[in-house]
């Protein structure tokens, strides 16, 4: 809107007092650009009232730190009232304009700085109290003073608005104005912080199940042939988990002699021959 007023050539608006040569937001927005400026306050301001609730969402979910007690959890609902309230402020003083409502505009103003000064307030409390308890996360102190800034910038500027009003020093309000119009947006601008850490849980967790899968879908273990030292192997190279054995059932020899005299057949572990005929020598390839 500045730089379509600054285009335009900078024209005197009839809401404008004598000797004001720079002109108010609403005094531009009450003209043609009237439309857009209550559609684009109105999408600011909702997107905004919805980053607050999704904000709610998330600390109660887990996905950003959670509050650690009930005062924080009420410092974050009237944080989120008080952005609705002023929410509704704006859209209003958009709708009535300075030019054939002025004092319901003025009064919306009031409204919807108020209600956004308080919204912060009461957000700031509320990530002062967690950065105490999660000290971890400088993220959580950063927000704070960044918070903490905007309330200080926007009371005083606010001050020398209304004071120079009152003193009939238009300009100067005028500017003033749109200072805190600029201050406002940075604000806006600066929740994106506050969700950054959800991002990098998501981002975290994506990678976790990655892993996971790849190790649920990955090769089998490969087993050490003959002679191996794993645990549930057979001795001869078998490949399949089961009790080591020697000649014999489930672990145990039988400790008989069996077959017939003559027979080329081997003690087992016990001293005793079994049936099991005597295993070639390997080839001389097979020696290890």
């Amino acid at each position: 809107m500045l730089v379509y007023w600054s285009a335009k050539g900078h024209p005197i608006y009839p809401t404008m007092t004598d000797g004001q040569h720079i002109a108010y937001i609403s005094d531009i927005g009450a003209q043609n650009l009237k439309p857009m400026f209550i559609a684009m306050s109105a999408v600011t301001v909702v997107t905004f009232d919805l980053a607050f609730i999704f904000e709610r969402y998330l600390r109660h979910a887990g996905k950003l730190a959670p509050n650690t007690s009930n005062w924080q959890k009420l410092y974050s609902g009237i944080s989120i009232i008080a952005a609705i309230v002023g929410a509704v402020g704006l859209i209003l003083l958009t709708i009535f304009d300075n030019y054939h409502h002025n004092r319901m505009h003025n009064i919306c103003l009031a409204i919807f700085i108020i209600g956004y000064i308080v919204s912060a307030i009461f957000i700031c409390w509320e990530y002062q109290r967690l950065g105490i308890h999660y000290r971890q996360h400088s993220i959580l102190r950063i927000s704070f003073w960044i918070k903490l800034a905007f309330i200080i910038a926007e009371i005083c500027l606010c001050i020398v608005f209304g004071v120079t009003q009152q003193y009939n020093k238009w300009n100067v309000a005028a500017v003033f104005e749109w200072i805190i119009a600029f201050v406002y947006t940075w604000y806006v601008l600066s929740f994106f912080i506050d969700f950054l850490p959800a991002v990098r849980t998501k981002h975290h967790q994506s990678h976790e199940t990655e892993m996971q899968m790849a190790e649920e879908g990955g090769p089998q273990p490969r087993t050490m042939g003959d002679g191996a030292a794993e645990s549930q192997q057979y001795f001869r190279g078998q490949s399949t988990n089961a009790v080591p054995h020697v000649n014999g059932n489930q672990g145990y020899t039988n400790g008989y002699a069996t077959g017939e005299p003559g027979q080329n057949f081997y003690p087992n572990a016990n001293g005793y021959n079994n049936n099991y005929p005597k295993p070639e020598a390997p080839l001389p390839s097979r020696n290890f």
